[in-house]
């Protein structure tokens, strides 16, 4: 899987399409600026949107001080290619994008309407993402799935945790 992946990364439309990806997900830049985007369009969720937000926040952090325990190093160059992007780091496992990007799908996707498929654009973003680690050749596949399996339960935390507010009949808050 590995090698095939890499091998897309020799075409260069998806070489371009996984180095952006790359290049948007590092620190988790594009996901905390979607959702801050959303807290300031959607003033009457503003705060549900900054509890997201957090969580994909929270989702990289986690990720990051998992790698410095963990401490795997990312793939060789394999066949005489580098990789196509630099990172910030020497580890990967987990792949702190795949953790915020799943955290991002999971914690915007629940505050988008529902109809149209536009509860599926972060997860298809997402998605594409976390592939694009592994095509430009800085992480293992399972590094992108435990980071991806990290992200998303970190982004349901703040869901779970969060106190439920009691509702009257008439819909105020008791």
């Amino acid at each position: 899987m590995l090698a095939a992946l890499r091998d897309c990364g020799d075409r260069p439309a998806v070489a371009a399409a996984a180095r952006s990806l790359s290049y948007a997900g590092e620190h988790a830049a594009l996901w905390l600026a979607a959702g801050l985007t959303g807290a300031a369009a959607d003033p009457a969720r503003r705060s549900a949107w900054l509890r997201a937000t957090a969580a994909v926040a929270g989702a990289h952090l986690t990720s990051m001080a998992v790698k410095r325990v963990v401490r795997r190093p990312r793939p060789p160059d394999g066949g005489g290619r580098a990789a196509l992007v630099r990172t910030a780091g020497r580890h990967s496992f987990p792949s702190s994008h795949a953790a915020s990007a799943a955290a991002a799908a999971v914690a915007f996707g629940a505050l988008l309407p529902r109809g149209g498929g536009r509860r599926l654009l972060p997860a298809a973003v997402a998605a594409a993402m976390c592939v694009s680690r592994v095509v430009v050749g800085v992480h293992y596949p399972t590094d992108v799935l435990a980071g991806a399996l990290l992200g998303g339960l970190t982004a349901r935390v703040p869901t779970v945790t969060r106190p439920r507010t009691a509702v009257r009949r008439n819909g105020r808050p008791v």
